[in-house]
C-alpha cells in the first residue's frame, strides 16, 4: 500500500519528491540550530501525521510544519540570520516588510515556489519553505478575535478593485495595528485567565488546541530516516486535533498548494 501511494504521488525523481527532499535539507538545518542553542521544537500537523503513519512525508504533501512555544520562537528568529547559510532566508515581517503571516518561514533561495491563493505574490523570498509557528497559552475566544483582526489582510489581498501598491499599503496598515496593539492587548487579557490550552500566537488563525501533558517532555520520531523531536503522546495529540489520524483522505481530491514550483540549483 505505501509503495503504491509513493508510486502515485511522489516516486523518486518527481517534482514533488523533490520538493519534500529540500522541506527535508532546510528542517536538518533547523534542527541543527536548535540543539546548538537548545531550543525546543516539534513535528507537527501533517509532517507528524506523515511521521506516524508514513514514516516520512505523506507521499502528496508538499509543505512541512514546526511548532514551538512563543518564547523559544522569538529566540530563533534572532539567531537565526545569524547562523543560515547564504542560500537560506528567514522569512518575517521585519526580513520582508510584504510578507502577511505573524508565523515565520525559512525560505531556500535556491528555488521558486508560487502558491494556489496567491497570498505571496508580492513577497520578497518565493522559494520552497517550511513553516515555524510560535505556540502560546491562549484562551479560544481571544484566539478567534485575534484571527478576525488578522483576517481583514486576506480581505485586502482579494479586493480586485484596487491596485497592487494601495491593498500592500491597507495590509501593512492592518499588521501594524494587529501587532503593536490588537494582539498585545489580547495577550495582556490572556495572563488574567487560566488556560490549560496551547494554541498558535494571535494571529495566526488556527484555533486547535494543544495540551501541554501531550506535548511535554518531548518525545523524537523517525521521519524519512531520521529521528526529530515530536509530542510526548503523538498519539493522544494528533487523536484530539485530527481524531482518526490513520485513515487516509480520499485520494482522488488531493490538491496541490502550489501552482508552480521550479528549482534554479
Amino acid at each position: 500500500m505505501e509503495g503504491d501511494l509513493r508510486q502515485r504521488f511522489n516516486p523518486e525523481g518527481s517534482v514533488l519528491r523533490q520538493h519534500q527532499l529540500r522541506m527535508l535539507e532546510l528542517l536538518k538545518v533547523i534542527d541543527c540550530i536548535c540543539k546548538k542553542h537548545d531550543i525546543p521544537y516539534w513535528l507537527s500537523s501533517g509532517t507528524l501525521i506523515g511521521a506516524a503513519r508514513h514514516k516520512g512525508f505523506i507521499p502528496w504533501d508538499d509543505d512541512l510544519d514546526i511548532e514551538m512555544m512563543r518564547e523559544d520562537y522569538l529566540r530563533l528568529i534572532k539567531i537565526l540570520p545569524e547562523e543560515l547559510p547564504d542560500n537560506l532566508a528567514l522569512q518575517t515581517h521585519e526580513t520582508d516588510p510584504n510578507y502577511i503571516f505573524i508565523f515565520g518561514k525559512l525560505r531556500d533561495t535556491d528555488s521558486f515556489l508560487a502558491e494556489t491563493n496567491d497570498y505571496d505574490r508580492n513577497f520578497t523570498y518565493q522559494g520552497i519553505y517550511i513553516d515555524i509557528f510560535p505556540m502560546e497559552y491562549i484562551p479560544y475566544r481571544l484566539a478567534w478575535i485575534a484571527g478576525h483582526m488578522q483576517g481583514q489582510i486576506y480581505k485586502q489581498l482579494n479586493r480586485k478593485s484596487l491596485n497592487e501598491t494601495t491593498i500592500q499599503r491597507n495590509i501593512n496598515r492592518i499588521y501594524r495595528f494587529n501587532t503593536r496593539i490588537g494582539f498585545p492587548v489580547l495577550r495582556f487579557f490572556s495572563k488574567m485567565f487560566p488556560v490549560k490550552t496551547i494554541r498558535h500566537s494571535f494571529g495566526t488563525a488556527y484555533f486547535s488546541p494543544r495540551f501541554a501533558e501531550d506535548l511535554f517532555p518531548l518525545n523524537r520520531i523517525e521521519f524519512e530516516g531520521e529521528l526529530f523531536p515530536a509530542p510526548h503522546d503523538t498519539h493522544a495529540y494528533l487523536t484530539k486535533i485530527y481524531g482518526d489520524y490513520m485513515k487516509l483522505p480520499d485520494l482522488d481530491k488531493i490538491s496541490p498548494h502550489y501552482k508552480e514550483i521550479r528549482f534554479t540549483k
